[in-house]
């Protein structure tokens, strides 16, 4: 097992990345950086490369939708450079309310994009000559479309890593089960062990079914609040609030991925007209 943190830069990112500096020191593994609809990852976790010596660097997570999944790869073998071969990068589909909301781009076809995305990314960091032709990038762009002009290339710098380590932020059985099947890693949220292997099991098998045993096991890297002290309920309250926004107010009405979480644990009812959910630590949202 290894320890990380998300990095949580709300009270300024500089004492964020002096707190990862100390904690390297201390030991940590791996410092995770959100990307949302703030600034973005890259910058931080640039930064952060130029910061540390010894700590993994990931993305947690960079949506597929607002990068080409050559501008992924690209940056992904960048960051991985300039860290000496220490990033890990994690994509995700994020959901239609910022991706629709505040980059413009239409939320389709999450499973299918997740796929070419990852099997661009690969193609492009062993430095193949570009050709793609999948059903939702095509690479270069056929000549009927555009000006006609656009040719195969490859990406002109080695990378340190032909196999950057790629994890996927999944919820729902399909995704889970791509993710199990062709990523290194596995960005859960809100993972609780007692009730995983009824929610998740079956898409985890499925998945690991088909899964290149050139990828090794599966690296599921479980996000939770950790808080040290003697009150529970005082501690308890911090992370209520985080719960209530994500499950009672994080993307639209009817289609909140984390809702839908909540309910398929047992803890809320289906979304209709209530977006009341049952959750240990946040009843409701207020």
């Amino acid at each position: 097992m290894r320890i990380g943190i998300a990095l949580d830069y709300s009270g300024g990112f500089h004492e964020a990345v002096d707190r990862v500096v100390e904690l390297e020191k201390s030991g940590i593994d791996i410092a995770v950086v959100a990307e949302a609809y703030s600034f973005d990852a890259i910058s931080h976790l640039g930064y952060l490369a130029a910061r540390t010596t010894r700590v993994e660097l990931a993305s947690g997570i960079l949506p597929i939708y607002i990068r080409t999944p050559s501008l992924l790869a690209m940056t992904a073998a960048g960051l991985d450079f300039v860290s000496d071969g220490r990033f890990h990068l994690g994509i995700g589909t994020s959901g239609p309310q910022v991706i629709e909301g505040f980059h413009g781009v239409e939320f389709d076809a999450p499973i299918g994009r997740t796929r070419e995305v990852v099997e661009i990314c690969r193609r492009i960091w062993r430095r193949e000559r570009l050709h793609y032709a999948g059903k939702h990038y095509q690479i270069p762009l056929p000549s009927d479309r555009g000006t006609g002009l656009g040719k195969a290339l490859q990406l002109i710098n080695h990378p340190v890593r032909e196999r950057i380590p790629i994890s996927i932020a999944a919820l729902g059985p399909k995704n889970v089960e791509l993710t199990a099947e062709i990523a290194e890693g596995w960005q859960p949220v809100f993972f609780y062990p007692a009730k995983a292997h009824g929610v998740w099991g079956a898409a985890l098998a499925a998945g690991a079914a088909n899964r290149d045993p050139a990828l090794g096991p599966l690296d599921v890297m479980v996000g939770t609040s950790l808080a040290i002290g003697e009150d529970v309920d005082e501690r308890l309250g911090w992370t209520k609030p985080q719960l209530a926004l994500y499950i009672g107010g994080m993307g639209a009405k009817g289609r909140n991925f984390y809702h839908s979480l909540a309910t398929r644990y047992g803890f809320g009812r289906p979304q209709t007209g209530s977006r009341t959910c049952i959750w240990p630590a946040a009843n409701e949202r207020r």
